[in-house]
């Protein structure tokens, strides 16, 4: 789970430079997510994790925080 931590946070800072993300921080409550952050932060979650985010998936709550993407990437994979 730290692995997989470690690639969304690294991907997220590319977003968030002027601030230091924590894992169980909200990144909406932030206010840089727009749809367009939304769609890539879906194509990175999948080309990265070679998985599928499926409409059932495209819940906030999946998306919310670094801890929350890494459970939804962990639940996925060992789906």
């Amino acid at each position: 789970m730290e692995e997989i931590k470690v690639r969304v946070r690294g991907f997220l800072s590319r977003f968030f430079k002027k601030h230091e993300l924590e894992d169980s921080e909200d990144i909406f409550s932030l206010g840089f997510v727009n749809s367009l952050f939304a769609m890539q932060l879906v194509m990175f979650i999948e080309k990265e994790f070679s998985i599928r985010i499926e409409n059932n998936d495209l819940d906030l709550q999946n998306f919310r925080s670094i801890n929350s993407i890494a459970e939804l990437i962990s639940s996925k994979k060992s789906a």
